[in-house]
């Protein structure tokens, strides 16, 4: 694997694959010294934070049925 100028790697599909790493997962670098390990962070998904913190924060007086007629055009 290559450094690029931005500091990231790719990390090869096969690793990946292997050790269930998608789009979107988490991941931190540990520092141990003389090495780096890339660790799966557990817990919420970035997704699930953005939804909780979404939630209950609508202002709109509408129903869905209204909201739905209104997006689609119906």
């Amino acid at each position: 694997m290559r450094l690029n100028s931005k500091g990231q790697v790719t990390i090869p599909a096969w690793l990946r694959k292997k050790h269930h790493l998608n789009e979107g997962d988490e991941v931190e670098v540990v520092d141990d010294g003389n090495t780096l390990r890339i660790v799966r962070v557990e817990g919420e998904t970035r997704g699930q934070r953005l939804v909780r913190g979404m939630r209950g924060k609508a202002t709109t007086t509408m129903s869905t049925d209204e909201l739905m007629e209104l997006l689609r055009g119906e």
